[in-house]
């Protein structure tokens, strides 16, 4: 896992290897064991290298193709490159390094841009061609790995991390964009291409750019979402589907764990990390080191859970608890790897985490995934359960959702306003939205001039076969923006703070386009989310230990803003000397952090969202 920067310039102006360093130091964690640049006629390449396979200074980046023609920085995993490379040494090729970089160059200088067709892995690489003059780059399938980018008439810029290409240019302007604002007040997340800034954009997940004098052209590799379930597997048996995702899953698994540094397991002892956990057990002849944090509010303490997991596994498990000092201790290096405004609080834990496993391993594999591949959350099942509300005359359904808002409560509320929307596309986006039924927390102005979570989710939903059924629409739609930019990102940023590499064997393509031909009665079946995928856990690890409510892995924001973060908040939220002219209806804001001190509601998403806002705004003033 590493760090990568880039700075072209079509005008012949000379590049400075300071710059290109300095630009690639700030992500030196990201890459701790090696720094590298590149420069030549205008194009100057950076690398931090966090080295994992073949950690000899053979596999140091940016690095050349045999005949000098390609120069490529790189970050990931290609888990296939041993197979590749062997088709690739046909012929006589001789190879300089057992590295996966080599293997994507040589790919590269045979297949051209359908190399990433070939690739199993994630991955964000950037290949320079030097007789063309003409940059090629590409991010994986499901946007495991991160790939930022400016272009202008004079150049094109690209780095991991958006702090990198302010250094690659210091005049680049880090103006905010509004519509990457209203998606991360609303939806909790900035979805690709946006950035919070103006100037920067981010390549979309299973998209490759090539880049020139010519210009930028951008074209999506590979796409899953026109896969139509197949319902003639709902009349195979259910063991014979279970044998078909055990053997498939295991082999990616083994996959996964191919390193040259020791490797781990992120452990919460639900149903996906308990799985990738199991499996890895089983494909080691050593016990797996296992990695948890739990809280002292039993609500969100998944620990005992994960210690249970770990002992029937024999693994070798180490916990740490965590208390709101440890959350004001971590809130630095959060601010400063979040280097766009992130509000999943959750990435601290995940922080948190990682600075465990990372004490031990260098590689953790995450069950990540599993959810939006397998029907893991709760909305999936309340679009499903829509489904036949949305055929009922406006007039009819209206009547229904005020006969469920009378009943007392949050959810039945919520339920109401869900039952309310226009379609069932419009229903899952306020479930999932972080504002709900709120007013808005921007100005007026800004809201008639972007658009919403709804409209995003809709021109998704458009992509989709027509007679998808509303649960596998709305596994799509979080796979295509939720997973990518909220935890996904969470993930590779958290973990890359402490030079830790996470994996992701639930993410990887095969199985992604396997779930997606298994008809819905396989992920929801009554109640009963995750169905498959459960019966496959229970192979493994024993039903009692892992048939318990969903709690997922956050920290308990909602109490502490009531209580041990009461006047940090309340603090931030009455300095604006550098946030005052944003475009914040702060009477909104007020209102609503005096109504979750009542207690009568929790708008600690929102408030938040806003917080973090600010802060990113403090921390990065131009």
């Amino acid at each position: 896992m590493c760090g990568i920067v880039g700075k072209i310039t079509y005008k012949s102006k000379a590049i400075e290897a300071d710059t290109i360093g300095r630009a690639a130091n700030l992500l030196s964690l990201r890459g701790p064991d090696d720094a590298g640049v590149w420069i030549k006629g205008g194009v100057g390449l950076g690398h931090r290298r966090l080295s994992i396979i073949d950690i000899s200074q053979a596999g140091h980046q940016p690095m050349q193709s045999s005949d000098g023609r390609y120069v490529i920085v790189y970050n990931g995993e290609i888990y296939n490159y041993r197979e590749l490379r062997a088709e690739l040494s046909e012929g006589g090729r001789l190879w300089t390094s057992d590295s996966d970089t080599e293997v994507i160059l040589a790919a590269y200088g045979k297949w051209g841009a359908g190399c990433v067709e070939r690739l199993n892995g994630m991955f964000a690489f950037a290949i320079w061609d030097r007789t063309a003059r003409r940059l090629f780059a590409a991010r994986d399938r499901m946007g495991i790995k991160p790939f930022y980018y400016h272009a202008s008439s004079d150049g094109f810029l690209f780095a991991s991390r958006p702090r990198a290409m302010f250094a690659l240019q210091p005049g680049l302007s880090r103006g905010i964009d509004e519509q990457a604002l209203r998606y991360h007040l609303e939806c909790g997340y900035i979805p690709a291409p946006y950035s919070i800034h103006r100037a920067i954009r981010k390549l979309p997940p299973a998209h490759c750019l090539t880049a020139g004098a010519g210009g930028v052209r951008i074209t999506r590799y590979w796409d899953s979402r026109a896969i139509m379930p197949d319902e003639s597997l709902a009349r195979r048996n259910v063991d014979d589907i279970v044998d078909e995702l055990d053997d498939l899953l295991s082999g990616i698994v083994r996959e996964h764990m191919v390193s040259d540094m020791p490797v781990g397991a992120f452990l919460s002892g639900g149903i996906d990390s308990s799985l990738v956990a199991a499996l890895m057990s089983k494909c080691s002849s050593q016990p797996v080191r296992t990695f948890t944090i739990g809280f002292q509010e039993k609500r969100y303490d998944e620990s005992v859970f994960a210690s249970d997991v770990a002992k029937h596994l024999g693994a070798q498990h180490e916990c740490e608890r965590m208390k709101i000092d440890d959350l004001m201790e971590l809130l630095p290096t959060y601010h400063r790897e979040f280097d766009e405004p992130f509000y999943d609080s959750s990435a601290i834990a995940t922080m948190a985490v990682s600075r465990l496993a990372r004490r031990h391993v260098s590689v953790a594999l995450s069950g990540d995934g599993g959810d939006e591949l397998f029907g893991g959350y709760h909305y999936y099942r309340i679009a499903q359960r829509l489904r036949p509300l949305y055929r009922l005359p406006v007039r009819v359904r209206g009547m229904l959702a005020a006969c469920v808002g009378a009943v007392p409560g949050h959810r039945p509320r919520l339920l109401s306003e869900a039952m309310r929307q226009k379609n069932g596309v419009a229903s899952f986006a306020f479930t999932r939205s972080i504002t709900k039924d709120y007013q808005s927390v921007l100005t007026p102005e800004v809201i008639r001039s972007t658009r919403g979570i709804y409209d995003l989710f809709e021109t998704e939903a458009d992509t989709y076969p027509a007679g998808l059924l509303p649960g596998e629409q709305g596994m799509r739609l979080d796979a295509s923006f939720t997973l990518p930019d909220d935890y996904l990102q969470k993930v590779d940023v958290s973990s890359m703070a402490f030079s830790l590499e996470s994996r992701v064997p639930l993410l990887d393509h095969r199985l992604v386009e396997w779930s997606a031909r298994l008809p819905l009665s396989f992920k929801i079946r009554g109640a009963t989310n995750k169905y498959i995928l459960r019966r496959l856990a229970y192979r493994y690890v024993p039903e009692k230990l892992l048939n318990r409510p969903k709690m997922g892995f956050c920290i308990p924001l909602d109490r502490w803003m009531r209580g041990s973060l009461k006047a940090w908040v309340e603090e931030r939220l009455a300095d604006r000397a550098l946030t005052g002219e944003l475009p914040l209806n702060w009477g909104v804001i007020s209102d609503l952090w005096k109504l979750h001190q009542t207690g009568r509601r929790n708008t600690y998403p929102i408030i938040w969202a806003t917080i973090m806002l600010l802060e990113y705004v403090r921390n990065n003033h131009d």
